[in-house]
């Protein structure tokens, strides 16, 4: 007696019982039990694919917002550095009008740019760059004229720098339009605001002035840009008046900084 595989036994039992629902569906025998289940799965497919839309939708969102901010901040660099050309055209428009003085651009010294990295931030923005490297105290971080801030503890390898919006920081400037100048002292604010305080109430300044280093502390050479005014509070009851300055560029927007190297 031969004896059937128990594999091809469950093969056939398959294939019978395929062919057995097979012919109950097409006479509509199974309607109710397919009408059943589908009353119980419809409703989670019909969640899971909602769930997916939704995951989609929201992928796609933080996609867009995430290219809207990267759009955003290459926008405001591309601003910062239109900004910072017309400032050199106005400079040099107004050498040819002999008004060198109130726009010179640096002092009449070498100073050397030393590309470095922003490694890290805090109150302190450190710096790939270090006592190694020669870098000393008190030296500018600049980015295309434009103060950043400057050099406040060097240890080998690294470089922590001092913001312009930091509390601790004052700074001698001047504005300069086309109605007249004004000077005052640019100090850090708590957060990320630039105040230039103790600008004389004659003095002529404007919103979207330019402010630039005196260069009298004899730390910073003179005419580096150090923001723009985007307010001016007169304080009439006072004996001088403030701006707001705000900086064209943010250090931790730069993938590459320069500390200018005195000679």
């Amino acid at each position: 007696m031969k004896v059937v595989p128990q594999d091809l036994k469950l093969l056939l039992f398959l294939v019978f019982t395929s062919l057995f629902l097979t012919l109950l569906d097409s006479l509509g025998t199974l309607n109710f039990p397919k009408s059943l289940v589908q009353t119980l799965t419809v409703p989670v497919q019909y969640g899971l694919y909602q769930s997916g839309n939704s995951f989609k939708k929201q992928s796609e969102l933080l996609f867009s917002f995430r290219q809207s901010a990267q759009e955003f901040k290459a926008l405001k660099i591309q601003l910062g550095e239109m900004m910072t050309e017309n400032a050199s055209l106005r400079q040099k428009l107004s050498e040819e009008e002999t008004l060198v003085d109130q726009y010179a651009k640096l002092n009449p010294q070498t100073y050397d740019l030393l590309p470095s990295r922003v490694i890290s931030a805090g109150r302190f923005i450190t710096l790939d760059k270090g006592s190694d490297d020669g870098i000393k105290e008190t030296w500018a971080v600049v980015y295309k004229d434009n103060y950043l801030g400057k050099i406040m503890r060097v240890s080998p390898k690294t470089s922590e720098v001092m913001l312009s919006f930091d509390p601790d920081s004052k700074i001698a400037v001047f504005s300069q339009d086309p109605s007249g100048r004004a000077k005052g002292i640019l100090e850090g604010q708590f957060g990320s605001e630039i105040l230039m305080d103790k600008i004389l109430h004659q003095e002529q300044i404007g919103v979207g002035d330019l402010v630039y280093s005196e260069g009298t502390e004899g730390i910073l050479p003179k005419g580096l840009i150090m923001g723009k005014v985007v307010s001016v509070d007169e304080r009439q009851n006072e004996v001088f008046k403030t701006a707001k300055v705000e900086p064209l560029f943010q250090i931790i927007d730069m993938d590459t900084v320069f500390i200018l190297r005195s000679p």
